[in-house]
């Protein structure tokens, strides 16, 4: 017995060997990716409250000896910040929230229902995936300056010898109208995450619904929906996430529109406004000022919905 003890003991020193130094390599890398991607937000604090003298001392690395609220301040002016919110929230996120709606019924429709043309739906739903939105922009532009629908306002226009398509560029309905019909920012994406959680769901639950009499709609909203509640708050965030961040497209539908994303791309020329030199530190403070003020209802969102979130991302068929 003793002789069989002293033959598994090296084998047991061994694998708590190996466990260890696998537990020591996963925290450092765990601490490598946390240290790479929280450095630009303990930065962005670093240099917001730095007062100018602190940015021609060269012992002043990441603790300030003054302290000041102008950069704050001057940010909050460049970014036209209350307005700015407001025109985000009721353009982009809005927006953002009928495209996880839309996005959810189209997706339910590939997942559960057989028909003709899904293989070709699904093509195209890859397609849109794969295409960034730079190669489309001029068909883009054109369809929101001159909307129609299969050419037929354009003929009618042609009889009555006016043109009657209405011009979606500046109005926020350059951002609905896509995101109604499922092929706004991102929607190919949201689309595939759907498809691939409704394909999880065990059908019977649908078809004991059907046998009580719940047509398609019926028993989506009443079985599907409450049931994907993971699904919906993943693609909520990306969507919400993604429209905040997007400055292209709110540049390309909107010329005189003041939304935090574009505001915050010309950060730069906007705070040269106020006497700041933009290729000197004096405009360092007020521009990461102005990145923690715009990043900073994303930061509370995902704080309160992290929890959440992390429990939900293995649920929804991303990686797969």
């Amino acid at each position: 017995m003793t002789l069989f003890n002293k033959e598994i003991s090296p084998i047991k020193a061994k694998q708590k060997a190996t466990s260890i130094i696998v537990s020591i390599l996963r925290w450092a890398f765990l601490l490598l990716v946390g240290y790479i991607i929280i450095y630009p937000l303990i930065y962005m604090l670093s240099v917001s409250f730095r007062h100018v003298y602190d940015f021609e001392d060269q012992t002043v690395v990441w603790i300030s000896k003054h302290y000041t609220f102008d950069n704050m301040s001057i940010a909050w002016k460049a970014l036209q910040y209350p307005i700015g919110l407001l025109n985000t929230l009721k353009t982009e996120i809005v927006s953002g929230l009928i495209e996880v709606v839309s996005c959810s019924v189209f997706a339910y429709g590939l997942a559960r229902f057989d028909f003709k043309e899904k293989k070709l739906l699904m093509f195209f739903l890859i397609l849109t995936i794969l295409i960034p939105t730079n190669m489309i922009m001029i068909p883009l532009m054109l369809n929101m300056r001159y909307f129609d629908c299969l050419g037929i306002l354009k003929l009618i226009g042609n009889i009555i010898g006016t043109d009657i398509r209405p011009n979606l560029l500046n109005t926020p309905w350059a951002f609905y109208l896509p995101s109604i019909l499922g092929v706004g920012l991102k929607a190919g994406l949201f689309i595939f995450i759907f498809v691939q959680f409704y394909k999880g769901m065990p059908k019977e639950l649908e078809e004991a619904a059907s046998i009580d009499g719940a047509g398609p709609i019926k028993t989506f909203l009443s079985i599907v929906v409450p049931s994907s509640g993971v699904a919906f708050l993943t693609v909520t965030i990306f969507s919400v996430i993604w429209h905040w961040n997007d400055s292209y497209l709110c540049e390309m539908y909107f010329t005189n529109s003041d939304i935090l994303a574009v505001n915050l791309s010309k950060i730069y020329n906007k705070v040269s406004a106020f006497g700041l030199d933009q290729y000197a530190n004096s405009s360092s403070g007020a521009v990461m000022a102005a990145c923690l003020l715009f990043i900073l209802p994303m930061l509370i969102m995902y704080c309160i919905l992290q929890k959440n979130f992390i429990k939900s991302i293995d649920r929804v068929g991303i990686v797969g």
